[in-house]
């Protein structure tokens, strides 16, 4: 009889042990986010809402809603969440905050006030997960500054967290996605591949400190930087890729883009993950929507476009313009489309 009890608690143990967060969830991060041609289909006819005080809706696909409320005061406002990236519970709550936050600053923004949201299958993870979770957001808003003030939950058979965030800006210092001009360098803040290695942390287990630290760093000192340097666009590079979120902002803003694949920086393990077959679907959606619109030099490798396309989780900021400390990876130009050399 003790025997089995002892037997039976160490497969308890086991299983708690066993127990892993991204398990819970068909995909993580923003690799999870419905396709953009599928979304912009959903959206296309709720564009062009009224009002003279909207200075930035849904038209141009950016990364926070803008409204004017007084002349040197623009309010912002967005929502991200996200089923689970990692395993770690509180590294899963700095990512998701951290992203949250991410489309203020991409606005050149700074954030106020976070609210969180959080989808939670009770009965299956321990709330004392979803503290810890909760513990990781208002860590990475405490150091934004952000004060954290209540939230919404409901019960969800997939975990989900993110956070509503409400940010202000000058309205003539906005960083939008539809103001790049032809003829400037473009700047990007953060190593791609996250994505990479997120699906293969999903499905062995395998952690990646610098994917964790690069995913909860805050791009608060890129825009500040690039409104100081009086920079007018910009966007994150998260669920759709670099390709998408670069074929975006194009597209909004009637210019053409070169890229020197070279020059792009990778976070540590990210080509390895490549040629080991961990793409998710979410990145090989992201190319399949971006090929059409896309050239590229002979030399360039549809695992090239992969990891171009990869899925990014709270990736950096895509500047048109040139901010020291950080690579130039290409230019725009007057035609249309992206060039990959």
């Amino acid at each position: 009889m003790n025997e089995a009890r002892t037997s039976n608690l160490q497969l308890d143990e086991e299983a708690a042990t066993a127990r892993r967060l991204t398990g819970y969830a068909h995909g993580g991060g923003c690799a999870c986010k419905i396709p953009p041609g599928e979304l912009e289909d959903v959206v296309r006819g709720l564009i062009g809402q009224p009002g003279a005080d909207v200075l930035v809706g849904l038209d141009s696909g950016d990364d926070a809603a803008a409204v004017l409320v007084r002349d040197d005061l623009a309010v912002l406002s967005t929502a991200d969440f996200f089923t689970p990236v990692v395993d770690d519970a509180f590294d899963w709550g700095r990512i998701a905050a951290a992203n949250a936050l991410s489309d203020i600053y991409a606005m050149g923004g700074r954030p106020i006030m976070a609210i969180n949201l959080v989808g939670w299958p009770r009965g299956v993870l321990p709330p004392e997960v979803m503290t810890e979770v909760l513990r990781g957001g208002l860590s990475i808003a405490s150091e934004a500054g952000c004060p954290v003030i209540g939230g919404h939950s409901i019960d969800d058979p997939e975990p989900k967290y993110g956070m509503a965030v409400t940010g202000v800006a000058h309205p003539d210092r906005l960083l939008r996605n539809d103001a790049a001009a032809p003829g400037l360098p473009i700047t990007l803040t953060k190593p791609i591949g996250v994505g990479l290695l997120n699906n293969r942390h999903k499905q062995t287990g395998e952690v990646f400190a610098e994917a964790v630290a690069t995913m909860t760093g805050l791009n608060r000192d890129a825009a500040e930087g690039a409104v100081a340097a009086g920079l007018r666009a910009a966007t994150d590079v998260t669920g759709f890729g670099l390709l998408g979120h670069l074929y975006k902002m194009c597209r909004a803003s009637g210019v053409g883009a070169v890229i020197d694949l070279k020059a792009v920086p990778l976070v540590e393990g990210a080509r390895q993950a490549l040629r080991d077959g961990y793409v998710s679907g979410g990145t090989r959606r992201n190319l399949d929507w971006v090929r059409p619109h896309v050239r590229s030099a002979p030399g360039v490798t549809e695992d090239d476009l992969l990891l171009l396309a990869d899925a990014q989780t709270s990736g950096g900021l895509l500047v048109v313009g040139e901010l020291p400390g950080h690579p130039v990876i290409g230019h725009t130009t007057a035609g249309g489309g992206i060039e990959i050399r």
